[in-house]
């Protein structure tokens, strides 16, 4: 957090919010959009079924509340199904015999929230030219996270980085040093700004088999063989919450002249607690992406681009914000970046003492169910000091891999009777619904509004999936569990979303991006078991994480072949494959 606050405002305020309040408080008639007139719209329709969404709401609350999450007691649950249809029947609320098509009924939380979402009108700014309360909330947001300058994205993530790379990107045909392994929308930024990539191949994980970001190495090489780049764009963290300290690849990035810039998307929380891993800002980074919806506590497609330094040109980085981003922003996503921002300011560290209580009792709880191990550095256990005590994210001694989000508790079977896919199914079956999982690993995403009870519940589904899976299989616990030190010396083999490496040079050649898009008569369609060979014609993307395994034009090898059918087979879900059934692939037609 910015010890400096140079903005003139209170920190306690949250200007944008209080303005929506003020506007609600008014009780103005609308003669302006949006259309449905601070939820009037929908006043007329509710009089004959007034209180009938909140008995709705209390019906789906006491069905939650009485359904048997674990499964365990099969005559209760029975029992409260029948109750949950009584209550379901009871909730039709007589729209049988009125046209219930016609009648949906938004709850009363639902309407408040139309009240607050305005457009720009006289007190409320305009975040394409912020005069007002959104230029003081981005003020308030850049002394939080220590930048010189914050920008409210109302499309995610997503909307930085492609601003940040048509930034960057001011002639067709610019070189940019690229991460491997980014998120689909860097690509995209590629495609939109006609640029060059140079792929760098991620540090790989030798315990975990999963990529970091590339190595001092591989960045240092890549700025000596293209000095002409526009700059160097890195993930961090990744997905599973692995990192290490930016600053040397900072200084090789400013050495040679280039911005650093860093899709920091569920690093939002960074920097904000002694715990925590550092933020990419105090590394150096001159232009950092992160998705506050993601890990702290603003509205789904809210998220911040931070500024420092002069090495980006933040005139072009506005009118390039307004192209990527609607001219009709939404109010409450904005005004929940404002208050999600508020929260750090005003409770600094404390805003993380529940989340990290939580995260801390699910640790104690996993050292008694051996057979679930957890992803960390392998430095920290060693290291790792008492429950309670300070814990350093960042272990300075191992290269690559050196800091781990204690947010992102990464958990695996060790004896391998359920993969990834298999143990997410599991904990859904039990209530629980992780962030993602891959063939190996299941992530389960806390933050600071998580708390014990969400910590105690993840573990009676896991001692219960422990036991179910025991009696399925007679398994004794002995054998069924290898050591802590076992898990450390083996090398999983396995196939993530995350990884599209091949073990191939450390940098590609410049691979060039456009938007002109491949013809359907230049195209067939072949099995994806024998799609190896050919150039593919569209994006293959597992989702989550939305990271691309090949890209449009670019040739198949025999091995990320075999990890999308590998992925396809264990369940996973992928973007940018037009056959849905995930059993074909579009490939461009061999040259005659």
């Amino acid at each position: 957090m910015n010890e400096h606050n140079t903005s003139g405002i209170g920190k306690n305020r949250a200007p944008l919010y209080e303005a929506l309040l003020a506007y609600r408080d008014s009780k103005q008639r609308s003669f302006h959009v949006p259309g449905h007139k601070n939820g009037q719209v929908y006043h007329q329709w509710m009089q004959p079924f007034e209180g009938a969404e909140d008995t709705l709401q209390k019906g789906i609350e006491k069905k939650v509340e009485t359904g048997n999450v674990l499964g365990v007691e099969q005559t209760k649950q029975e029992k409260r199904d029948k109750e949950g249809e009584q209550i379901s029947a009871a909730l039709d609320y007589s729209l049988k015999d009125k046209d219930q098509s016609k009648h949906v009924v938004p709850v009363h939380a639902y309407l408040d929230m139309m009240e607050m979402d305005v457009t720009e009108i006289t007190g409320t700014d305009d975040l394409h030219h912020p005069e007002g309360v959104i230029k003081e909330a981005q003020e308030l947001a850049a002394d939080c996270f220590g930048a010189e300058e914050s920008f409210f994205l109302v499309g995610g993530s997503t909307a930085g980085n492609l601003s940040l790379l048509l930034t960057i990107c001011d002639e067709p045909g610019s070189i940019v040093l690229v991460q491997r392994n980014v998120h689909k929308s860097v690509i995209h930024g590629l495609m939109l700004a006609g640029a060059r990539a140079v792929f760098l191949e991620p540090w790989v994980d030798p315990g975990s088999g999963l990529a970091v970001v590339p190595s001092i190495e591989t960045v240092q090489a890549a700025v000596q063989r293209y000095p002409e780049a526009k700059g160097v764009f890195v993930t961090l963290p990744n997905y599973y919450g692995m990192g290490a300290d930016l600053t040397p690849i900072a200084e090789v990035c400013h050495e040679a002249g280039m911005p650093l810039l860093v899709d920091e998307a569920h690093g939002a929380h960074y920097g904000q607690h002694s715990e925590l891993p550092v933020s990419a800002l105090s590394c150096g980074a001159d232009g950092v992406v992160q998705s506050t919806h993601k890990m702290l506590a603003a509205f789904t497609m809210g998220a911040m681009l931070h500024i420092q330094g002069s090495r980006l040109n933040r005139s072009l980085l506005r009118r390039r914000l307004a192209m990527v981003q609607s001219s009709s922003p939404s109010y409450p996503v904005m005004a929940s970046l404002d208050l999600s921002r508020r929260l750090l300011h005003v409770h600094g560290a404390d805003a993380f003492t529940a989340g990290l209580t939580a995260v801390k009792a699910l640790k104690r709880g996993l050292a008694e169910l051996p057979r679930f191990q957890l992803l960390q550095p392998a430095d920290s256990l060693q290291q790792e000091p008492a429950y309670g005590n300070d814990n350093p994210a960042a272990m300075p001694d191992r290269k690559g891999y050196t800091a781990q989000d204690p947010f992102k508790v990464v958990i695996y079977d060790d004896t391998g009777g359920l993969s990834g896919y298999g143990l997410q199914q599991q904990l859904e079956a039990c209530g629980c619904v992780p962030e993602m999982s891959d063939e190996r690993y299941v992530v389960l995403l806390f933050s600071l509004g998580s708390t014990m009870q969400d910590a105690e519940h993840v573990l009676q589904a896991l001692r219960h999936i422990n036991v179910a899976y025991k009696l399925e299989h007679s398994l004794e616990s002995t054998a069924s569990v290898r050591t802590a030190a076992q898990t450390q010396t083996d090398t999983p083999i396995y196939v993530s979303t995350w990884n599209n490496i091949e073990e191939r040079e450390r940098l590609s050649e410049p691979v060039a991006f456009s938007l002109q898009p491949i013809l359907e008569m230049d195209m067939i369609g072949v099995s994806i078991e024998d799609c190896a060979g050919y150039r593919s014609a569209e994006m293959v993307i597992p989702y989550p994480p939305g990271i691309p395994l090949v890209y449009p034009g670019e040739r198949i090898s025999s091995k990320v072949a075999e990890q999308i059918r590998i992925l396809r087979d264990a369940g996973a879900k992928f973007q940018g494959i037009s056959d849905h059934t995930y059993q074909k692939l579009n490939v461009m037609k061999p040259e005659s």
